[in-house]
């Protein structure tokens, strides 16, 4: 991606949200630019939807999500602070300059040749404050941005239950309207739009995707309307994402979350857990090296053991033809005698094995070592819709355009597929060369992997799990709302976790002028003000969290 230079036009949208500006002051000044490119305040809002994010991999997905979701293992480090980024990004520096796009164009003279380019700005912000909600619950949503405008630097927080009808309609009307107008008599964004370029029908299919997000986070609350919004999807003529094509993919040539020349190692190293690299390897995933490095169990490994008459650890298999890939304990006070290896190589001799394997870290930071990598990440993925629907369709919730055989084939492709190219365009390893079809063709017909009617939803469910590696919410929230994986499961079990999950984040106090209004909406949602204590994350819950299943207590 080419970051545009006019940035420096946006300044003025992001500067109404953190100070009561004189306004008469703004429209006088000539070196003020008070009327900014539209089409730039969309790249900024686009751009920052995904740069934030460096300190939310470090602080928050590498040391918390990811851990809690038991994809890696690390050493356990408290909350702090530099969590929920999300947060102020949305209010900093994404929402302002799409409520101002709008603003613009509801005062032009003709704002019916721009509708088009005013819908794409609901779904940027819907995306984003699902995210949000997630783990913050009630923010103010209704009435915020509009310092600016009309002076209100109080506004109300919106329950997680209204924020969804309101995206609901949101997303409703984005698609209506994208439908229906004839492109050619609508102004666009034209490249400026930086993950769709402007094309109508990419921006539907992402809505209607959006809408499958936030009906499978209704489920547990209102399956019922869970079932209307399958049916509104599956039944609309464009429908959600089906394609590679169609993801929502965002790549910048010269950023890294982790900084040029870092890596994802900042205070632990995150090796896999035993639960991920064993179901991999049991299944021959073709993802099995490009999520994980390989430990130093290769080349000459037995000789060097043989003549020095030492064994391997008791939970390694001599014989296992993947050795080289070792995973350990997701709680390292559960099995000490393997976590041990984590720390400390196995001394053979002059020679030094380590045994576990690590998160490919090239994977993750593709600038490491200063080398060259791109950065390639997938905001909204094909995999992801197709896993929705498969899981809808298993559950009873209606039928589509196809079997949930159908979609989850689908989704095991389109996700073996995607991590293998952003394993490419970050110059790491990679499965296969070209589509890989054969590989995965391979891949689906084994019995652990096929749908046959036995188990198919817990078959699901974990490639949907599988496939969050590189979307760490969208795990954390899968985990959570499903209680899967499960600790009793024969299929794939969650390991045991001796340590307190948080279920949320909190919101710091906004300040004397909104005090009012954050207080009241902790005490309707039962949240203990400012409280970082695990245990009171851990109980009280967001809305739509209320009835969802402990983690691992999945039905």
């Amino acid at each position: 991606m080419k970051l545009f230079k006019k940035y420096i036009y946006v300044v003025l949208a992001i500067a109404s949200f953190s100070c009561t500006k004189d306004f008469a002051e703004i429209n006088t000044d000539p070196s003020i630019v008070s009327e900014p490119d539209l089409k730039y305040l969309l790249t900024y809002s686009e751009d920052k939807l995904m740069t934030y994010q460096g300190t939310e991999w470090v602080w928050e997905n590498m040391e918390h999500l990811l851990r809690y979701t038991q994809h890696v293992s690390a050493s356990p480090y408290e909350l702090t602070n530099n969590v929920n980024t999300r947060y102020n990004a949305f209010y900093a520096d994404i929402l302002p300059n799409l409520i101002e796009i709008r603003k613009q164009i509801d005062a032009m003279n003709d704002p019916a040749a721009y509708q088009n380019m005013k819908m794409v700005t609901y779904a940027l912000e819907v995306l984003h404050g699902i995210k949000v909600t997630d783990l913050n619950g009630s923010i103010p949503y209704s009435e915020a941005g509009q310092g600016r405008y009309e002076v209100k630097f109080d506004p109300k927080y919106d329950s997680q239950e209204f924020l969804f009808d309101t995206w609901l309609e949101r997303l409703d009307e984005v698609i209506n309207t994208l439908s229906s107008n004839d492109g050619d008599s609508q102004e666009s964004y034209g490249s400026a739009d930086i993950y769709y370029q402007s094309d109508w029908t990419k921006w539907v299919k992402l809505a209607n995707s959006l809408k499958l997000r936030i009906a499978v986070r209704l489920e547990n609350q209102n399956p019922t309307r869970t079932a209307e919004i399958f049916q509104e999807v599956m039944n609309h003529s464009i429908g959600p994402i089906d394609s590679n094509d169609d993801q929502m993919v965002f790549t910048h040539d010269n950023y890294s979350p982790f900084g040029r020349g870092g890596d994802i190692l900042y205070r632990s190293t995150r090796f896999g857990t035993m639960s991920i690299i064993d179901f991999l390897k049991k299944t021959n995933d073709p993802r099995l090296s490009i999520y994980f490095s390989p430990n130093d169990l290769v080349g000459n490994y037995k000789e060097v053991l043989e003549e020095n008459n030492v064994d391997l650890p008791e939970f390694i298999d001599p014989n296992d033809p993947l050795i080289q890939f070792q995973g350990g304990p997701a709680d390292w006070t559960v099995a000490p005698e393997i976590a041990n290896y984590f720390s400390n190589p196995l001394v053979v001799g002059t020679e030094r094995f380590s045994l576990m394997s690590v998160a490919n870290q090239k994977f993750f930071s593709p600038k490491m070592d200063n080398s060259n990598g791109i950065w390639k990440d997938v905001v909204v993925s094909h995999a992801e819709t197709c896993f929705y629907i498969a899981e809808l369709i298993a559950k009873g919730y209606g039928n589509g355009a196809g079997t949930a055989e159908d979609w989850y084939n689908q989704g095991i492709r389109a996700s073996i597929q995607t991590m293998n190219d952003i394993a490419l365009s970050a110059m790491s390893t990679t499965a296969f060369d070209g589509d890989g079809l054969a590989e995965i063709d391979a891949f689906l017909s084994r019995p652990e992997v096929m749908l046959n009617g036995s188990n198919d939803l817990e078959k699901i469910y974990i490639q949907q799990y599988l496939n969050f590696l590189r979307q760490p919410n969208e795990g954390f929230v899968f985990c959570r709302r499903t209680g899967y994986p499960r600790l009793d499961s024969d299929y794939y079990a969650r390991e045991e976790f001796n340590e307190i999950v948080p279920r949320r984040f909190w919101l710091r106090d906004p300040g004397e002028v909104n005090r009012a209004n954050w207080q009241s909406a902790l005490d309707e949602q039962g949240f203990t003000p400012l409280s970082q204590d695990v245990a009171d994350l851990n109980a009280e819950k967001v809305w739509y969290d209320k009835t969802a299943p402990a983690f691992g207590m999945g039905e």
